[in-house]
């Protein structure tokens, strides 16, 4: 008897991580095809980084290339898919890599001091199923950027 409940509580756990995966997949899924479709639609020439995050880079800047640990000056408008503004700062606001979304820790580093460009990020890097502000729970966010200074 001992050995049924133990099968069939087995059996639960699978089918509830089964599903739960699943449903961040289709989640990854419909975060990539809003991020291509937009790419598409505003003739963006992006890079993918494989983890879901794209980035266009529109001017390559000069300076140092910031790491995971670095402290960045960045002038910044994040918007959604429909154009709505949540967020921006265009005297430049400066903080710690390590202390933003994994969008931003990812994608901030492909950008020399100078370089302006553009992340698109997939809601499992940016807040995820989390409402935050005026963001609504699994949002891609997009953000135009410009690395203002790395220290």
């Amino acid at each position: 008897m001992k050995l049924y409940f133990i099968l069939i509580l087995t059996v639960v756990l699978l089918a509830f991580v089964a599903c739960k995966k699943k449903k961040i997949s289709n989640q990854a899924k419909e975060d990539e095809k809003i991020i291509t479709d937009y790419i598409s639609s505003h003739g963006l020439n992006a890079n993918a980084t494989g983890s879901g995050l794209y980035y266009v880079i529109t001017t390559q800047g000069t300076g140092a290339q910031p790491n995971a640990n670095s402290t960045v000056t960045v002038k910044y408008k994040g918007y959604l898919k429909d154009g709505t503004v949540f967020d921006q700062s265009t005297s430049g606001a400066t903080f710690s890599l390590n202390s933003v979304i994994k969008g931003w820790q990812e994608g901030i580093p492909y950008f020399k001091k100078g370089g302006k460009g553009v992340l698109l990020i997939p809601s499992a890097l940016g807040y995820g199923n989390q409402a935050t502000g005026n963001i609504p729970a699994n949002s891609v966010l997009i953000f135009d950027i410009e690395l203002v200074d790395v220290k």
